[in-house]
């Protein structure tokens, strides 16, 4: 009975250290397993994050050049006026909002070149570098150059090229996120 109770007992311990064993590698892998999945989360939530903050940054650029875009109408249309000291003081003050609405823009480009990528960030300078031949063909027509409508008016199909060629470029990088 003596030799029957020590094989007993050393299959009883080679059976718990096994178990003991199997245990500590089951939640090996099961720790491992619930690590990578943690990190796959975390990354696809950066991912999702990213991708969104590219949107409202991309949206919030286009919303922007489509205000500008209003008030070149309304400057082009004021520029259509006879000359007159009504006239003129409308334009300073349409280009007084000029360069506060060119700030936004500004600013919302500058998001766009924070967020990226880099071909989205190109095409979002391209379109605030746009802007500068209507402020540049306003202070003419004010100093008295009487070009200053015709060159304003050949401004925009750059200014809105511009604008879908950001578009092109921004649906692109959106789309490869």
């Amino acid at each position: 009975m003596g030799d029957s109770t020590i094989w007993t007992l050393a299959i009883a311990a080679v059976t718990g250290g096994t178990a003991v064993l199997a245990s500590w590698v089951t939640s090996r892998g099961s720790t491992r397993a619930a690590r990578i999945q943690a990190e796959t989360a975390a990354r696809s939530q950066r991912a999702e994050r990213l991708r969104e903050s590219r949107r409202t940054a991309y949206l919030d650029l286009i919303e922007q050049t489509h205000r500008m875009g209003e008030l070149f109408w309304e400057i082009s249309t004021v520029l259509r006026l006879p000359r007159s000291e009504a006239r003129a003081a409308t334009l300073g003050e349409l280009q007084d909002r000029e360069v506060a609405e060119y700030a936004k823009i500004r600013r919302c480009a500058r998001v766009v070149e924070l967020e990226g990528p880099h071909t989205a960030a190109a095409a979002a300078l391209a379109l605030q570098k746009a802007t500068r031949p209507f402020y540049a063909a306003l202070s003419a027509d004010l100093a008295g150059d009487r070009d200053g409508q015709d060159s304003f008016d050949a401004a925009y199909r750059p200014y809105w090229k511009a604008l879908e060629e950001f578009v092109d470029a921004a649906r692109d990088a959106h789309q490869t996120d």
